[in-house]
């Protein structure tokens, strides 16, 4: 069966069949995980929705697995697998802007890089991540968290409508008006109903941001936490900040001599007035010594790019994370336990602040389904080395084990690993069980269980 796949699914598509033994084959099976070495069947590189379509029929038809490529980001590597067919979007990433309507539809493989670059000739922009190289589909469909959250909500909220190719092969609109329970699943319960071969978004004026990172001495870590939790609680909902631990790379903000050492860090984003932005930074600066920082206006998609070159294609990657309400004194002190002992510079713990307009959502109105939580952390090990592998993966677990007591037992599920299966219940939250029902009406063979998965 398998050897007769290239020429009949080639004689069905528009776009690429890559397959083994073609020129490309070892580029065009890889993600953005250097951990995941998977050798699917064939790369089918869509030129358009009807791809999408015949693909989805064909690896249904033939029980082959199904794997979706945006940005290819997955930290489990969702995007490829063993001996089945992937559907690669890397050939669809055209965004198209209205900026009367102040919304912009962007096809299935664009990456917040295109989408900002695309938007912010017009003044415009949405809540985006903060990899410019992400997928806009995959982050969006499991929630969206990123600088403009607060103000404007997670990419999810401002999701207006999406085409959906669905496992029979069907496209369907999604939207409020149209197939309202499916749209309804697409807003927090990932690739499980569908594959979005375009999204539409609503945008917001955002042209310029005050921006950048500050670095402070790392015993200054429990005063920079607990000045933190309370600073966000009432912060102007434009300010979008978040503390990290950070080994100093060898930048030229930072004295040369304290490259490689840690620091605590504050990253901020102020998206209101840039004028404003020196005097809503004051009290970063008031509460330590800042020791390095960048900072200053810069146009929105700059913040998007800015940490690429910390976590680029190839580099081996594993991630933990949970969903927190109140950063209590007993969770600050297993952050200081554990952060400042991140293995590799592209290892580290964010701690995204998620209120503000995110709770202005009912927790039923969208499947996102921690709209109580105050902050989505994350903790990551990377590295471009190989034999650093289990001591990544040990640092994240312990890391995540210690603040476990402190946090939600859900956790965001694009934050979530090959080893976070037994979370996904908790993951998905109180909507878990309308998902299913959604999941049995749409995909009641699973068709789309490459992914954090959703059972029918």
């Amino acid at each position: 069966m398998i050897a007769r796949i290239p020429g009949e699914l080639r004689g069905m598509v528009r776009g690429e069949v890559v397959v083994p033994g073609d020129d490309g084959y070892d580029a065009a099976r890889m993600v953005h995980n250097g951990m995941i070495n998977r050798r699917p069947a064939m790369v089918v590189r869509v030129a358009n929705t009807g791809d999408v379509m015949r693909t989805v029929r064909y690896a249904r038809d033939n029980d082959l697995a199904l794997s979706v490529r945006g940005g290819g980001h997955s930290g489990p590597g969702f995007g490829t697998n063993d001996g089945g067919v992937v559907i690669d979007f890397s050939r669809m990433r055209g965004v198209r802007v209205d900026p009367l309507a102040q919304t912009a539809r962007a096809e299935g493989g664009a990456t917040w890089g295109d989408f900002n670059a695309a938007t912010h000739a017009f003044g415009l922009a949405t809540t985006g991540g903060v990899i410019s190289t992400t997928g806009i589909a995959g982050l969006t469909l499991g929630g969206g968290i990123g600088y403009l959250s607060r103000g404007l909500g997670l990419s999810l909220d401002n999701l207006v409508s999406a085409d959906v190719v669905t496992a029979d092969g069907a496209m369907l609109v999604a939207s409020e008006k149209e197939n309202d329970d499916l749209f309804w699943a697409i807003r927090g319960g990932g690739g499980n109903f569908g594959i979005c071969t375009s999204l539409e978004y609503r945008l917001h004026p955002v042209r310029n941001v005050y921006w950048g990172p500050m670095f402070y001495e790392i015993d200054e870590t429990e005063n920079i936490l607990k000045f933190y939790r309370d600073y966000i609680k009432n912060a102007p909902e434009q300010m979008g900040a978040f503390p990290a631990f950070q080994i100093a790379p060898p930048l030229p903000f930072i004295p040369e001599d304290r490259h490689g050492d840690m620091f605590a860090a504050i990253v901020a984003c102020w998206s209101g007035d840039p004028a404003e932005g020196e005097r809503q930074f004051k009290a970063f600066h008031d509460v330590a010594e800042v020791k390095a920082e960048m900072i200053g206006p810069v146009p929105y998609p700059a913040i998007n790019s800015a940490f690429d070159g910390l976590f680029p294609p190839g580099i081996r990657q594993y991630w933990k994370g949970n969903f927190v309400n109140e950063l209590t004194d007993d969770a600050i002190a297993a952050h200081i336990q554990h952060g400042p002992n991140a293995p590799t510079v592209s290892s580290t713990m964010h701690l995204y602040p998620i209120n503000g307009a995110c709770h202005r959502v009912a927790p039923d109105a969208t499947a996102f389904g921690h709209r109580d939580a105050n902050f989505a952390m994350v903790i990551l090990a990377a590295s471009d080395k190989p034999d650093l592998d289990d001591t990544n993966r040990k640092w994240v677990r312990d890391y995540s084990n210690a603040v476990a007591p402190y946090s939600k037992v859900g956790g965001y599920v694009n934050f979530m690993d090959d080893d976070d299966t037994d979370r996904i219940r908790s993951n998905y939250g109180g909507n878990y069980d309308r998902l299913v029902e959604i999941k049995r009406k749409y995909d009641p063979d699973n068709v789309f269980r490459i992914n954090q998965n959703i059972a029918p």
